[in-house]
């Protein structure tokens, strides 16, 4: 009767190309879907400056210099968004 020999088979450190490929695929999309939520961000905040300013019919003085602080606030954080 033949004798059964194990051998013991060391795995390399090399991915298969398909594992590789499908990474380097989600990594692009990764990239691609934070853009996509930093331009959503930017467009959220002004168009809700621009509907907090419209929304006030009749504005006073302390009404008009809140607004604009809060949109220079928007205009600071959209730069700090896109600095990164």
């Amino acid at each position: 009767m033949a004798e059964r020999k194990f051998e013991i088979v060391e795995e390399g450190d090399a991915e298969p190309a398909a594992v590789a490929g499908v990474m380097l695929a989600l990594r692009a999309l990764s990239q691609r879907a934070l853009i996509a939520t930093a331009d959503l961000f930017t467009l959220l905040t002004v168009f809700g400056a621009w509907w907090l300013w419209w929304s006030v019919p009749d504005p006073n003085a302390y009404q008009i210099t809140s607004l604009s602080i809060y949109a220079l606030f928007v205009l600071a954080a959209n730069w700090i968004v896109r600095k990164r």
